[in-house]
């Protein structure tokens, strides 16, 4: 439903500009402008997605190997000792803890059509135990703030993108994601915890909260110490030497299941086909919604009006180029995809704004629609605080995204 009032707009404020560039200031172009780039986007969308099938069919052949190899059980058994604290409210060995378990690993694993079964079934679990049923208990808001934080540990999709776009090394934005969703993770985590009155010195999430940052600390203090030539030469080859270890440890745990890899493989580079002819239609609409936007002018005195404010700060305005992907992801996934290949094609999948597009991308999820669909499925019809703690999840993201972008880009 979001997406359809964002789609209509594209084209309803592109009409008004582009009427007030004929009537006011005489530009017999914009008309012209704005049908050719209805059909120069639709293009792009098929070639895209077209592009994708194969790059798209080898990372989800891969995830299948994973997931049948038990990578997901193992991950579920790794964090359930943090998720008994932080869900204190929730019974001990219910059902719904291994939902939410497998759903959380699932998402950290890139493996979106097996993690939203996982979340919807806890869903439902958790409505089971909810005294309020018209209303989110504090377990459902614990969970759908992780969701909306968008911990990922693999960006399948946005490395696809960018090895579609024509980047020369689609990984170099594997580490700054994932310190930026490790940062909207864990400022949803502690916001969460304060207002249900979980305490956050327990050990088992005192270590999560301190790993976490740890990890990130460590990793920015590392590269604040290098040239800007030898951190994306460091970082491309830490992410493609991470990359490359999970697939082989994915091999090597399916062989000791006596798994059929290569059958796996199939079966998951089938889904990966599926997936990527079924969004055709999809990335087309939203590309024409926005390449419309974009011709008409509208997109430019947004960014505009947006860059004249940042340079009244004294601050550098690059970061704002990847800003649209930003606005649009706690709306859309679909929009946000659709902004981030904007941006890669008319700044560069290698330039500033392109990666950093990337890294928004893969920051955080989709607030509203995970909100919509997940509290849609058990009549949740008071959402309580979950929109507001989501998005100050998203926001944490965002700012992680750009600093992180300027440490590793420049």
């Amino acid at each position: 439903m979001v997406l359809n009032y964002i789609w209509i707009a594209f084209f309803l404020v592109a009409l008004a500009v582009a009427l007030v560039k004929l009537l006011f200031f005489g530009d017999m172009q914009v008309f012209t402008d704005i049908m050719n780039s209805t059909y120069d986007t639709a293009r792009t969308g098929f070639e895209i997605s077209l592009g994708l099938t194969g790059v798209l069919s080898l990372w989800l052949g891969v995830m299948k190997i994973g997931e049948r190899g038990g990578m997901v059980d193992l991950f579920s058994r790794a964090v359930a000792p943090l998720f008994s604290r932080l869900f204190p409210d929730l019974p001990k060995n219910h059902p719904a803890a291994g939902s939410m378990l497998m759903n959380i690993s699932a998402n950290m694993l890139g493996l979106d059509n097996a993690a939203t079964p996982f979340g919807l079934k806890a869903m439902q679990q958790l409505q089971e135990i909810n005294p309020q049923k018209e209303q989110a208990s504090n377990p459902m808001i614990m969970f759908l703030v992780l969701n909306a934080s968008g911990l990922t540990l693999i960006p399948v999709t946005v490395m696809v993108y960018r090895a579609q776009l024509g980047a020369a090394n689609p990984a170099d934005v594997f580490i700054p994601i994932m310190i930026a969703t490790f940062a909207a993770t864990l400022a949803g985590v502690i916001a969460v915890c304060l207002r249900q009155g979980i305490n956050i010195f327990q050990r088992a999430i005192m270590g999560f909260l301190i790993g976490m940052c740890g990890i990130i600390a460590a990793t920015v203090l590392l590269f604040r110490t290098m040239p800007q030539e030898q951190i994306n030469i460091v970082s491309s080859l830490a992410a493609n030497v991470i990359l490359f270890s999970i697939i082989c440890l994915f091999i090597v745990k399916a062989l000791r299941r006596k798994i059929n890899i290569f059958e796996a493989f199939i079966d998951g580079a089938k889904d990966g086909f599926k997936t990527a002819v079924t969004i055709i239609p999809y990335l087309i609409a939203i590309l024409v919604g926005i390449g419309v936007f974009r011709a008409s002018g509208a997109m430019d005195f947004l960014m505009d009006g947006l860059r004249s404010l940042v340079a009244m700060t004294g601050s550098d305005t690059r970061w704002v180029d990847g800003m649209p992907t930003a606005l649009m992801k706690p709306l859309s996934g679909s929009g946000a995809r659709g902004m981030m290949i904007d941006t890669m094609k008319n700044f560069g999948a290698d330039s500033f704004a392109g990666r950093l597009s990337g890294v928004l991308q893969g920051a955080t999820d989709t607030t509203f629609y995970i909100v919509a669909v997940y509290y849609g499925a058990v009549n949740i019809k008071n959402s309580r605080y979950t929109v507001p703690y989501a998005l100050l999840a998203d926001l944490a993201g965002v700012i992680a995204a750009i600093f992180t972008a300027y440490l590793f880009f420049g």
